[in-house]
């Protein structure tokens, strides 16, 4: 346990998870907390980045049996599919079966029950419980959830967000409720409504192209015209239409790859994120499922999303399930970044969270903090890849020995939810308030300009853009290059005109 100092004194004594993990040895991504009972000592919690240690006194002692760590599990830690399947996996059935026999009106009894039929995919023989009173599968209060699905056997209400072939968790916070308290879609329309039409108008191409230049930067990655005025257009249609089935991906991925590497279907060899570090010296990062279980976790994500865009479920706890999950899948050879980014856009504006025909510009704002946008990736990336068994060979080509399906399938995802929260926030209050503020510079910029050398508009617009690059003032070789027919006082009053439009937005 590497959150918590533990004090041999206080003859701690694990429960819950960890305790089935560490006694049924199974391998899976750890649980957000940990659990411990303590001989003596006061109840406490301690708090580690985004993990959790809880430490109880001897009265919440559960027993010792697989059914007293479970129910304390379920009570006290929350619902984590993946472990619980891979425990379903090697217990006997009949131990299940004569717990439940024990309590059957129980609502942990018949939540427990419910998860191995449905995660097994096979009934327990049990007769249908004869209890009137439907329970909640997730607690609503700790966990978003979706439009409840009745089940009569057990009579538990299946509320997740997925299925039994892709389920993300994602818990309710005190962070996330602080950012949906905001509002952020309504201070949003605050931010454009603040601004003059014409701005916005002209504001929309500048944001579609300033977004497709993000997404592709961020993987170092330089679009042709071509690619970039597809993947523009792409943006513009986010709104309009959806995206997330099968066929629109394929679309979606021939659009904005080289036509070279574009795929008909979903990959079908193993890939991975890594870096070459020296000759035959692979850094890893994070390794993909392997390709012959992506059919299955995407037929699972589409029938996720459909049931979270049916459900009152937050626009971007949905985007967070989907977005992410669809990088992690990594269905493609190339490009899975691109189109995870531009399913944000698209969900947001599904969901009617960002103005009809505009968009935020999330890539800009995940560029300027590369740092802590690959850090949200790595919260998924970093406690998976020792669970992974893989070699690669010397051509750089990977193998993953092991059965790794159960790691993709039931993602928390709660403080990747946070991370994107926070993203959009940044998006909102400064990167698309210094974009519509820019446009207001710029026109201020050339209109003084104007009044001092009526210039055509395009060498006017190529004297700001060499201003900005070399902080407010034209080099010798591009005044010599490209304006040599203006006098040295023009040059000077041109790039004060440059300075003081810019300089009061800290731009040079």
């Amino acid at each position: 346990m590497n959150n918590i100092e533990i004090n041999p004194a206080e003859g701690l004594r694990q429960v819950g998870y960890s305790e089935l993990v560490c006694r049924y040895s199974i391998d899976a991504i750890p649980h957000y907390v940990e659990s411990f009972i303590a001989e003596k000592g006061r109840r406490k919690t301690v708090i580690d980045g985004y993990r959790r240690t809880e430490i109880y006194t001897k009265r919440y002692d559960p027993g010792n049996s697989l059914k007293d760590h479970l129910i304390f599990a379920l009570k006290f830690e929350g619902i984590n599919l993946e472990i619980l399947n891979a425990l379903f996996l090697v217990v006997d059935h009949k131990d299940i079966e004569h717990f439940i026999k024990e309590t059957p009106a129980g609502k942990y009894a018949r939540k427990i029950w419910f998860l191995y039929e449905y995660l097994m995919d096979r009934e327990l023989d049990l007769q249908p419980s004869k209890t009137t009173n439907y329970v909640d599968l997730l607690d609503q209060d700790k966990y978003y959830t979706c439009k409840g699905i009745p089940h009569r056997r057990q009579k538990v209400t299946d509320n997740l967000l997925g299925n039994q072939r892709f389920c993300p968790m994602i818990r309710r916070t005190e962070t996330l409720k602080n950012y949906i308290d905001l509002q952020l879609d309504k201070k949003g329309m605050e931010v454009v409504e603040s601004y003059p039409e014409e701005i916005l108008r002209r504001a929309v191409s500048y944001l579609y192209t300033r977004e497709t230049k993000s997404s592709f930067e961020i993987e170092q990655a330089t679009p042709d015209q071509k690619r970039a005025a597809r993947f523009v257009e792409l943006l513009r249609s986010a709104g309009d239409r959806e995206f997330f089935d099968k066929l629109s991906l394929i679309e979606l991925q021939r659009a904005i790859v080289d036509e070279r590497f574009a795929n008909n279907d979903f990959r079908a060899d193993q890939n991975y994120v890594g870096q070459t570090v020296s000759f035959g010296n692979e850094l890893v990062y994070f390794v993909a499922p392997r390709p012959e279980d992506i059919p299955m976790l995407m037929e699972g994500m589409f029938d996720a999303y459909k049931r979270m865009m049916s459900s009152e479920v937050h626009p971007v706890v949905v985007a967070t399930a989907i977005t992410f999950g669809f990088v992690f899948m990594h269905p493609f050879d190339d490009g899975n970044g691109r189109i995870h980014r531009f399913l944000i856009h698209n969900i947001l504006a599904k969901r009617c969270f960002t103005p009809k025909g505009l968009i935020f510009p999330v890539s800009a704002t995940m560029l300027r903090k590369i740092k802590e946008y690959d850090e949200t990736l790595e919260l998924f990336s970093k406690p998976l890849l020792p669970l992974l068994d893989y070699e690669l060979d010397s051509d750089g080509r990977m193998e993953v020995k092991n059965e790794t399906l159960l790691h993709y399938k039931y993602i928390d995802m709660t403080a990747i939810a946070e991370r994107l929260f926070g993203f959009i926030q940044d998006t909102i209050e400064n990167e698309l308030v210094s974009e519509l503020n820019y446009i207001l510079d710029y026109d201020k910029a050339k209109l003084t300009i104007r009044a001092i050398v009526d210039m055509p508009d395009r060498l006017i617009d190529l004297f700001i853009r060499l201003c900005i690059e070399n902080n407010g003032r034209l080099s010798k070789n591009k005044r010599k290059a490209k304006f040599e027919k203006l006098t040295d006082k023009e040059i000077s009053q041109m790039e004060g005109c440059v300075r003081n439009a810019f300089n009061r937005k800290k731009r040079i």
